[in-house]
């Protein structure tokens, strides 16, 4: 079916496009008449989206307008461009469109006798002010970061890169909410593949509404793996990170009513980087993507693998003995770890809807209070409550939250496991992570563990190394050529 057009005349059009918008039923949708001199002209806009300035003074120059003037403008371009002399205009035949506008914030403006009708971009979003994030802090850097206005968050990438060939594709998505999504990336540096790709699963999406955040999207834009918990994208609320993972090629893809940018593709490499990184040396650089590495190992191995010495104590060699439980057990040692994982989610969620001027210290004095009842009352040990104090305080050290609750469930299988099978029930389990990894898929059709697989030792290098900017530039030789 093609394009819904406007009807010829004046009167049937007005009528259609205020059944359309249902303006009657909403408060918000605000329509006026203006009578020039032999023409009429019908303005529809939302309250509180609309600049009031710029919108006085375009009624100003609707009322001024006389009757020789408007019949010396032929068309509703000339028109457009004798009312409006500054800012943003363009023009639409198609009803679907003027409406999706208008609902978007530019206020759409029908004149009798053009075919077309005038959209003029006067928007206005309410939008908190620009500061640092509270999730994504560092040390030294820029104090800003992504708002929820597209347009904002779009202006603060391109004040640090100046080059005509950042781009910033507008899709739309979303059946009902027709939600702006944005492409940003260099012409010349990001994947052509890639690209063809987003924009193909982008189109294809077919949901009513976009809400709740790119969560959503990914999952729309991805096959359907409810068992996969591993995340398929990463996350930045820092404009200065999102800019400088557009220089190095990769696309960011910003949503309307979102503070922050998806950066892809993103494979399981990728989340050892942090913006931190680029606060040091690169030797200071380095050795903290190691131990974000080692400290993300560790999260999901500890507990398990002195589960197993525990069990078995045979396989502890002498100058480890210390790991040995001395006390008697009155609860099995897997629940005591079970249920300090129930406890340590429930004080996250609880502290996500605590007041922020309580949250800290609810955290800390709740996890306090409940450890040392735990040990007095001898339904836990000491060395359980201390590991899983490491390891819920470790799995913070890497910024990815979808990270953080994948690698949970990974601990939790492997103490299962190994609880119900032993070693071997360990092995197994393993193997279970390794193979769910292999499976995920990024939003480029790459393997997860790329660029291991397929190996590609110069991006690998890059990952592991905190390299310098300058690095790997040949300086010019001085003195003249040789002819």
């Amino acid at each position: 079916m093609g394009a819904e057009k406007f009807p010829a005349e004046f009167d049937a059009c007005r009528a259609l496009v205020q059944d359309r918008l249902r303006v009657e039923c909403s408060f918000d949708l605000v329509t006026r008449c203006v009578q020039m001199e032999g023409r009429q002209a019908q303005i529809y806009f939302i309250d509180g989206m609309v600049k009031d300035e710029t919108l006085n003074k375009i009624l100003d120059l609707l009322f001024q307008m006389e009757r020789e003037k408007l019949a010396a403008l032929p068309s509703a371009r000339a028109f457009a461009d004798r009312v409006v002399s500054y800012g943003e205009t363009d023009l639409v035949d198609d009803l679907e469109t003027f409406l999706t506008f208008v609902l978007s914030g530019s206020v759409g403006m029908l004149v009798e006798g053009f075919p077309e009708a005038i959209l003029i971009d006067a928007r206005t979003y309410p939008a908190r002010a620009v500061m640092e994030p509270e999730n994504d802090r560092v040390l030294r850097g820029a104090r800003e970061g992504f708002v929820e206005t597209l347009v904002n968050n779009t202006a603060m990438i391109r004040r640090r890169i100046r080059d005509p060939r950042l781009t910033m594709e507008l899709l739309q998505v979303g059946e009902r909410s027709k939600t702006d999504v944005v492409l940003c990336y260099l012409e010349d540096q990001a994947d052509r593949k890639l690209l063809q790709r987003l924009r193909k699963n982008l189109r294809a999406i077919r949901v009513p509404a976009l809400a709740m955040g790119m969560e959503s999207l990914v999952e729309s834009m991805t096959p359907r793996q409810w068992w996969n918990p591993f995340p398929r994208a990463r996350y930045t609320e820092r404009p200065d990170a999102a800019a400088a993972c557009v220089a190095e090629g990769q696309v960011i893809l910003l949503m309307d009513n979102y503070p922050a940018g998806m950066i892809l593709p993103t494979g399981i490499f990728d989340f050892l980087q942090d913006a931190n990184d680029f606060c040091f040396s690169p030797v200071t650089g380095t050795y903290l993507r190691w131990l974000r590495l080692l400290v993300s190992v560790l999260t999901t191995v500890l507990t398990p693998i002195w589960y197993l010495c525990v069990k078995n104590p045979g396989i502890i060699p002498p100058v480890m003995n210390f790991i040995k439980i001395h006390e008697n057990i009155e609860m099995p040692l897997l629940l005591q770890f079970l249920l300090i994982e129930l406890v340590i989610g429930a004080l996250k969620l609880a502290s996500l809807n605590t007041p922020p001027a309580l949250s800290s210290s609810f955290s800390v004095v709740g996890a306090l209070v409940l450890g040392e009842f735990a040990i007095k009352a001898e339904l836990m040990i000491p060395e359980t409550v201390l590991f899983m104090a490491f390891v819920t305080m470790a799995n913070f050290a890497q910024p990815s939250y979808e990270l953080g609750y994948a690698l949970t469930f990974g601990r939790t299988l492997l103490l299962v496991a190994a609880a119900l099978w032993n070693v071997w029930g360990a092995v197994g389990a393993g193997a279970l992570i390794l193979l769910a990894i292999s499976l995920t898929r990024t939003l480029s059709g790459n393997c997860y563990w790329y660029p291991l697989i397929p190996l590609r030792p110069k991006a690998l290098a890059s990952i592991f190394l905190r390299t310098s900017i300058g690095e790997g530039k040949k300086k010019p030789k001085s003195g003249k050529q040789k002819k």
